[in-house]
């Protein structure tokens, strides 16, 4: 069932408004603008009800704060007043609101609105989940990763966490596509991907395909020795997929990893560890493949393979 949250400080608009959406969806009532910002931070919601006129914070202030942050600037807002001035409804829509509804209001008018906009607002989320999916893999596709890396950096900055950064690559991939012919690499491209995205299903963990045969995971939270070995883990998984290599390089194909964890500064550069995490790629690589070289916290180099 959608989620609806209905912010208003008079509680017998809100009580009004909850009767007549609770029917078709899950509805949460608060009374005061923070208390709006604060839900909105920890659950999913597929449309706000918000009223204008309310102390300390009002509507416009908060569809403000909501239209600067990321997690929240693509829910529609419909904004609820008894304010008929064509200024304050156009303030409104300027601001992001979608839709304006004024007191007293119509139940069929509410609905039909609310259905409208709950609509258009999973027809977006279904169009961008499919541009940020990459086609052959079903993973998180370049894009998306773009996007993810500096919010998950920035969320590592803000609260002084640990931030890992992984790059993946499949081993003499090059050698196997003219074994082999491209669409049985495009098929290991893509079994490759299932099972590291099978092992990487922490709600700390984001993977995504690079590009070609590479591959990009972001964790944060934990300490190097602790991803280091669940790098590992995932490394040996495709292993065992005892997929069969050209026997002139390898009998199965395998994947090479390399990485970094650090607890980033304000001052620090997202790009800077990026490359250093390509830098233990490129030293797994040289030094025989099939294997993870990760950069701990400081910046000591830990070898999977002595």
């Amino acid at each position: 069932m959608e989620k609806i949250l209905i912010v208003d400080d008079s509680i017998v608009q809100a009580t009004q408004l909850k009767a007549i959406l609770e029917d078709e969806y899950h509805v949460t009532v608060v009374q005061t603008a923070e208390e709006g910002l604060s839900r909105v931070s920890v659950e999913n919601y597929s449309l706000i009800l918000l009223d204008v006129v309310m102390p300390r914070m009002d509507g416009f202030t908060l569809l403000k704060k909501l239209q600067e942050e990321i997690i929240t600037q693509s829910i529609p807002v419909i904004l609820i007043t008894g304010l008929s001035a064509v200024e304050h409804e156009q303030r409104g829509l300027l601001l992001g609101a979608v839709d304006y509804i004024t007191k007293p209001f119509s139940p069929l008018i509410v609905k039909a609105r609310v259905n409208t906009h709950i609509k258009l607002y999973n027809y977006r989320k279904q169009a961008e989940w499919q541009s940020m999916t990459d086609q052959l893999t079903g993973v998180a596709n370049r894009r998306r990763y773009d996007r993810c890396s500096l919010t998950k950096w920035h969320e590592a900055v803000r609260l002084q966490i640990p931030f890992s950064i992984c790059m993946f690559d499949i081993d003499h991939f090059k050698v196997y596509n003219d074994k082999f012919g491209h669409p049985a690499g495009d098929r290991v491209i893509a079994s490759v991907a299932k099972t590291a995205s099978q092992c990487l299903r922490r709600t700390t963990d984001f993977f995504a395909r690079y590009g070609g045969e590479e591959f990009v995971m972001i964790s944060v939270g934990d300490h190097s020795e602790k991803i280091f070995g669940h790098v590992k883990n995932v490394r040996q998984a495709v292993e065992n997929l005892h997929i069969p290599h050209d026997p002139s390089v390898a009998e199965w194909v395998t994947v090479s990893a390399g990485g970094v964890t650090v607890v980033p500064s304000a001052e620090s550069a997202y790009a800077v560890y990026l490359k250093v995490a390509d830098t233990m790629l490129y030293d797994a690589k040289k030094y025989g493949r099939n294997q993870v070289v990760w950069a701990d916290e400081q910046l000591k180099q830990l070898w999977e393979k002595e």
